[in-house]
């Protein structure tokens, strides 16, 4: 087995607006290398994973040069985004009727996705390795930019956003998969693999991602993870580990998730970003 791919973000606990964040990823028990990778960065208050598709060229590669193309994307335009704050407009004037508070965010991201996926992209094209045929990732994380900024969560792929409110578990982000897309055509059996992905960032010109705004609160539980724990542990034993986060363990929550993905035999890549929302 090679040696694991240092994260883009070392595995410590980050401090975003209104929350702590720790982040942790690991080959698991199968793979020779790691194609995940994740980043959290405290200044613009985002957090993030990719993972590598497998069977392709250089996983670790797109995954890493993705998450870095989509904050550099973000820390140059960030900064001439205002800050939408809905409560406040509200107070000067209760008649007025306000749009998304969050649709500039929404709008910035949209355009930092396309913008990581062109440079991916553009790479394989220069290998001849266009159409599909190229290095690939998946991509989801949220960006929470200001204590009263809204969360935006923004998702390619297969990889998933949770969150954990009131001790209930729910799935925030759509699988872009054949699978996911054949269950909800109402397909019962002859369904297809779970791992073959609608789109992702970097093999075709174009996608389309998923961007919405989620609200939080103190005691909420946002949870990041690559197919390599979604896939292999079942929702109530996510469910369970997650409940026991405080502002003290996070390490140790995505450590138990970690392990109970080896334990339920996952034979890919494990990534998890875990964050508890406090107070604002």
């Amino acid at each position: 087995m090679t040696s694991p791919t240092i994260p883009l973000s070392p595995m410590r606990v980050y401090r975003l607006p209104a929350m702590a964040v720790f982040g942790a990823t690991d080959i698991g028990t199968v793979r020779r290398s790691n194609e995940d990778n994740f980043m959290i960065d405290e200044a613009l208050g985002v957090a993030m994973l990719a993972d590598g598709m497998g069977g392709h060229d250089a996983g670790e590669v797109a995954s890493a040069g993705v998450l870095t193309a989509l904050r550099d994307y973000l820390a140059l335009h960030a900064p001439g985004l205002p800050v939408a704050n809905l409560q406040a407009c509200l107070d000067a004037d209760p008649d007025a009727t306000w749009s998304d508070p969050a649709a500039g965010a929404v709008r910035l991201l949209h355009a930092a996705v396309n913008h990581a996926n062109a440079s991916l992209y553009t790479q394989n094209c220069a290998r001849n390795r266009e159409d599909g045929g190229g290095m690939g990732t998946t991509l989801t994380g949220f960006w929470h930019s200001a204590h009263d900024a809204p969360l935006v969560v923004f998702h390619v792929g297969d990889s998933r956003f949770y969150r954990l409110r009131a001790g209930v578990l729910e799935q925030l982000t759509r699988d872009q998969t054949l699978y996911q897309q054949a269950i909800e055509a109402g397909m019962l059996d002859q369904l297809p693999a779970r791992n073959l992905l609608l789109q992702a960032v970097g093999p075709s010109a174009a996608i389309t991602a998923e961007v919405r705004s989620h609200p939080v609160t103190p005691g909420d539980v946002l949870m990041l993870c690559s197919d390599g724990l979604h896939g292999s542990v079942p929702h109530a034993d996510i469910e369970a580990a997650l409940a026991l986060a405080a502002g003290t363990n996070l390490d140790q929550v995505c450590a138990r998730l970690i392990e109970m993905a080896k334990v339920y035999g996952s034979r890919d890549n494990i990534t998890v970003v875990v964050a508890l929302c406090g107070p604002g």
